[in-house]
């Protein structure tokens, strides 16, 4: 297969065909990210993408599922989409689902029914990085967007029937803003009411503005156990259905998985356990750290 510069994909995706619908991500400023930075935003050629396509077919003799990437496929035209959708399912017959990152603004550009046809011809999962429920902390990582906007996107994702994967990041607020990440973040989160919720932890890279932020003491990392403490504040303020949660991503310091509201207790016996046996503390000492 043909990729240019690094190639990422969703952990649910690690046995996907992975196709390059658009280079690099249109917005690109995230100040955690340093994701697509050695390249520039483009959409690819039709032709190219279909050429990849028949590449794969020619290679593979079965292929479950399709991502296409880079970071915010969606952002191509709705015309554009349903076109390599077609082609996948002429030369994928076998494809179960095609997954796509998607962006929120890309996702309010289009229709309900644009979005709908979408789902028609194959498209199974969209990702959506919610990151953080909190205004403040939105605009301090330069998402670009606002809570609300958030919300309004993803509840479109899921009012056209796309299975929505939306994903937080424990630590995003650092040792000020906490408790407001957990907060704020769930009540996105029951807002939108998503199918897959899934959890990492903050991880500074070099060359990242946060990464300078962190260095020049202007931003103070969580300790594990605060992340714990975190992570338990965002569960107990969570009130969705049927939801499956995941917390097991190489990143996080307690591996949690369950479906919510079912397994809501026993994801907070968990992290008290691991509070108590780790570190000797019960929450109300804990809470005091």
């Amino acid at each position: 297969m043909r990729y240019e510069g690094s190639v990422y994909r969703p952990p649910s995706e690690a046995y996907s065909l992975i196709i390059q619908a658009t280079i690099g991500c249109s917005h690109n400023k995230c100040t955690f990210c340093s994701m697509y930075k050695d390249k520039n935003f483009r959409m690819r050629k039709m032709e190219e993408i279909i050429e990849d396509l028949e590449m794969a077919r020619d290679y593979y003799k079965y292929v479950k599922r399709i991502f296409l990437a880079d970071g915010n496929a969606l952002s191509l035209k709705t015309e554009y989409l349903k076109m390599i959708l077609l082609k996948i399912k002429e030369l994928f017959p076998e494809c179960e689902r095609v997954g796509i990152y998607s962006a929120p603004k890309d996702i309010l550009r289009k229709t309900i029914d644009e979005l709908k046809a979408l789902k028609e011809l194959g498209l199974g999962i969209a990702y959506l990085g919610v990151e953080s429920g909190s205004d403040k902390i939105l605009k301090h990582i330069n998402k670009g967007v606002t809570s609300e906007e958030m919300i309004k996107a993803g509840q479109k994702m899921v009012q056209a029937g796309i299975p929505l994967s939306v994903t937080l990041i424990s630590g995003l607020g650092g040792k000020e803003k906490w408790l407001e990440h957990a907060i704020e973040s769930a009540r996105v989160i029951n807002a939108i009411n998503p199918q897959y919720l899934g959890l990492l932890t903050l991880l500074v890279q070099s060359g990242t503005k946060m990464y300078d932020e962190v260095q020049k003491g202007e931003f103070k990392l969580l300790n594990p156990k605060e992340v714990i403490l975190e992570t338990k504040e965002l569960i107990n303020n969570l009130n969705v259905k049927d939801c499956i949660f995941r917390s097991n991503h190489a990143s996080n310091y307690v591996a949690l998985a369950g479906t919510l509201p079912r397994d809501k207790m026993n994801l907070l016996k968990q992290l008290d356990l691991m509070m108590e046996n780790s570190y000797g503390m019960k929450d109300e000492m804990f809470r005091r750290l």
